[in-house]
């Protein structure tokens, strides 16, 4: 085939705010309100609280927001804390498609340079379709190593493509972005979610400050592989690379129309037990002292979230079983019933201990396309409840209305923002591309009291 990454960088270079189809405009909005939201509760953490606080005061430039905050610092500091903030209460949008998280790995640096330089909404809102567009595909085109998170990896060169886009780079400069990129990703383990490790929440932070970093070393005179991607994604952090799904529908498919929003407060791979367990709850109201046992059949990457007993917030949100125990003993799956308190609740425990995950092959050889999970609520009086998911509530097939992610919007603003604040906010994310500057909203961003 001829050079994708020309073709590659001739579509972002070439590609304008007005050639996106409507329905990709629409989504992008909806990314932006819904991560808004998540970043600024997520910098109410005290991990985050304390991130900020000793990175901030070194000084810099302010000119960019820490979102949840009052506070403006450098564009990259911005981008790394508000990235970390971002993934703290696993609510942030994905894409099953690319396996991860591109929004949150573009926004973050995108808002930050665009607030540096003034740009518009609409110069803002195309950067973030394409910087999500450019990651996608590479989670798309390679399989990343089952011991490696996908956080922190391609996702660098989706802010990367982003600032590009932003500070007006044409094809070679662009074609060097992308490639310098490739090589500043992180060496990312799957065991961090897994054991709780929090390290894991700021791969999606460093992703972002190296989109920016990866700018400046460009304009600096660094130069990178003649084709990074095809390195680093075919034989280091993967063995398979395929340039074709780089570019196959490129201009008529975008990736960031295909996306999922999330509801419940924790891993993906927990929700397609979460919505079938919902079904079962919708019929019989549950009481965790009546049940004798839970059994869940679910896909290989859901097995992998076993652990009976998480030690912490992070590890409770990567438990199949603390998630179910926890939706029955406090009836929500949002982010209270994540909380650290609540690990250590005896009757979320008791029950987490009754809650039994297992592979199912034919499940699982229905990824990536289905997410399909089977629960039976075994009682102690002998008879047993059973309800199953093929896909997740907020996925591509069964997407969550605009109703819905504007309810999730408040539930979490109302958290950080007055009501006004919160409704002037979300009214101009849903209308970015009319903001002759960025700053117009994230003004708002800051008003706490």
């Amino acid at each position: 085939m001829s050079d994708y990454l020309e073709q590659l960088t001739t579509f972002i270079c070439d590609c304008k705010f007005e050639d996106f189809p409507s329905v990709v405009v629409e989504r992008a909005r909806e990314v932006v309100a819904d991560s808004l939201a998540v970043i600024a509760t997520g910098a109410q953490e005290e991990e985050v609280k304390k991130m900020t606080a000793r990175m901030v005061p070194r000084g810099g430039r302010e000119v960019a927001t820490i979102i949840g905050t009052t506070l403006l610092t450098e564009p990259a500091k911005a981008a790394l804390i508000n990235g970390t903030a971002g993934t703290f209460l696993e609510l942030d949008e994905g894409n099953q498609f690319g396996r991860g998280h591109p929004g949150i790995h573009v926004i973050a640096a995108a808002l930050a340079v665009s607030e540096e330089n003034r740009f518009s909404g609409r110069d803002f809102l195309t950067a973030l379709v394409l910087g999500y567009e450019i990651g996608t595909r590479i989670g798309i085109a390679c399989k990343l190593r089952m011991s490696m998170h996908p956080h922190g990896t391609w996702g660098t060169v989706g802010a990367a493509v982003a600032v590009g886009k932003l500070m007006g780079y044409g094809e070679k400069e662009m074609r060097e972005i992308i490639n310098v990129s490739s090589s500043l990703g992180l060496a990312t383990s799957r065991r961090t979610m897994l054991e709780g490790g929090t390290v894991r929440n700021v791969y999606a932070g460093v992703s972002n400050y190296m989109g920016i970093l990866a700018h400046d070393l460009v304009q600096s005179g660094f130069t990178g592989e003649a084709d990074g991607l095809k390195t680093v994604f075919g034989s280091v952090v993967s063995d398979a690379f395929s340039p074709e799904a780089m570019v196959a529908d490129l201009g008529t498919r975008y990736e960031i129309a295909r996306n999922y929003f999330k509801r419940h407060a924790c891993c993906r791979y927990n929700h397609g037990t979460l919505d079938a367990l919902g079904e079962i709850v919708a019929k019989r109201a549950l009481k965790a002292e009546e049940i004798a046992r839970v059994d869940v059949k679910t896909y290989s990457l859901a097995a992998q979230l076993c652990d009976q007993n998480p030690q912490n917030m992070l590890a409770g949100k990567f438990s199949v079983p603390f998630a179910v125990a926890t939706a029955i003993v406090h009836g929500s799956t949002g982010v209270e019933s994540f909380r650290s308190q609540v690990i250590d609740d005896p009757a979320v425990k008791d029950l987490a201990l009754r809650v039994f995950v297992t592979e199912d092959p034919k499940l699982t050889a229905m990824m990536p396309k289905f997410r399909p999970s089977r629960v039976k609520v075994q009682l102690k009086d002998g008879s047993a409840l059973e309800a199953e998911a093929l896909t997740n509530k907020g996925d591509t097939e069964d997407p969550y209305s605009g109703e819905e992610l504007q309810a999730k919007y408040f539930d979490l603003a109302r958290l950080i923002w007055k009501r006004e604040v919160a409704e002037a906010i979300h009214a101009d994310a849903m209308q970015l591309e009319t903001l002759a500057d960025v700053r117009v909203m994230t003004g708002k961003l800051r008003k706490l009291d």
